[in-house]
């Protein structure tokens, strides 16, 4: 395994992703002896889900061993001998397994959390985004086509219903016994209710509706980017009347706000806007002063370890070669940073 060690400080559109990755030319990565055999994980670390390049295949995840500093590039193809897949969009743990979403190649991987070794593939997808656990069995997966919300049960890994959503569905959120549905392409967040699989209600918010979290006082947050005359904005859901309470400006940058985080507690937000912010569920107003400065890097995924409360930030540098991964203190001091696979975008703790 590669060691890390403390070091110091040294934003991600589509196109973008799409013109560098069709550039072989560009592959600059130096390797940082990569891990090549299965690896077991420890009792406290993070997932990393890294994207790979469009249409390359190379998507993976790695994993950090927080107690021993340590850091696997990527723990599915050692562990079965071939690689995840095309866009590795998402991952979630549920009864002691691991959902990956996998984008371009249309499937959901399941996975023993800490071998890595895959029991179930899920297919039938058009292109899964997220991925949620909602009881009885079943959980609801977004979809970035087919105007639909997936319904999938866990017991025999098939896709046995769906929501009609018209869209490009994003992050959920389960609050009240409901579930809040971002939809990027909407000024809506839909609520499902769960008995009838079926869209219940909606909430009016702006346009660029991506991720969302749930607050220690059960109030459902929404980030938007805004556009078509709608502001950039932060939104508190009430879930129980599924009306807006307060609406928080978040000043616009061409790729934020998203990637809105909480911490363990659920009393303060995190999220990307260029730079990384912080600010408490009571404030207010959006924060003036940013919780950690890009500095020039390509900030693109962002988690927050509720054991602990350190920060995970993401920098994905061009698209195309590794991206290296930060880890900040509660008070935003560095701790280590680390190369993950290409393209890391997202964080999920153990």
């Amino acid at each position: 395994m590669t060691k890390v060690l403390p070091s110091f400080p040294p934003s991600g559109a589509l196109l973008a992703a799409l013109l560098l990755a069709a550039l072989p030319a560009c592959r600059k990565d130096k390797p940082e002896q990569p891990v090549e055999t299965p690896a077991t994980v420890g009792n406290h670390g993070v997932y990393i889900t890294n994207e790979g390049n469009f249409q390359w295949g190379n998507s993976g995840v790695s994993y950090y061993n927080v107690d021993e500093g340590t850091v696997t590039e990527d723990l599915f193809a050692p562990a079965n001998g071939t690689g995840l897949g095309d866009v590795c969009q998402s991952m979630c743990l549920h009864n002691e397994k691991g959902y990956i979403v996998v984008n371009n190649s249309a499937k959901v991987v399941v996975v023993d959390p800490n071998t890595f070794v895959a029991s179930a593939t899920i297919a039938g997808f058009s292109s899964p985004r997220y991925f949620l656990p909602v009881g009885n069995g079943k959980a609801y997966v977004t979809e970035m086509s087919g105007n639909k919300v997936r319904v999938v049960d866990l017991n025999s890994n098939t896709i046995i219903g769906n929501i009609t959503c018209a869209g490009v569905t994003q992050e959920l959120a389960l609050a009240a016994g409901k579930v809040f549905i971002t939809n990027e392409s909407k000024p809506y967040v839909y609520v499902v209710d769960t008995a009838l699989d079926a869209i219940a209600d909606s909430v009016a918010v702006s346009r660029g509706g991506s991720t969302t979290v749930v607050g220690a006082n059960g109030k459902v947050w929404v980030a938007c980017t805004g556009g078509s005359g709608t502001p950039a904005a932060l939104y508190r859901i009430d879930p129980q009347a599924a009306d807006v309470e307060a609406v928080v400006p978040v000043p616009g940058t061409p790729a934020g706000p998203w990637r809105l985080r909480t911490n363990g507690a659920g009393d303060s937000l995190y999220l990307l806007n260029g730079d990384v912010y912080r600010m408490a569920i009571s404030d207010p107003s959006f924060p003036t002063a940013a919780f950690v400065q890009a500095g020039g890097r390509n900030l693109y995924g962002l988690g927050v370890d509720p054991s602990d409360g350190h920060v995970y930030v993401a920098d994905a540098i061009d698209y195309t070669q590794r991206g290296r991964v930060y880890r900040y203190a509660p008070n935003g001091a560095l701790v280590a940073d680390f190369l993950a696979g290409r393209i890391p975008n997202g964080f999920v703790f153990r």
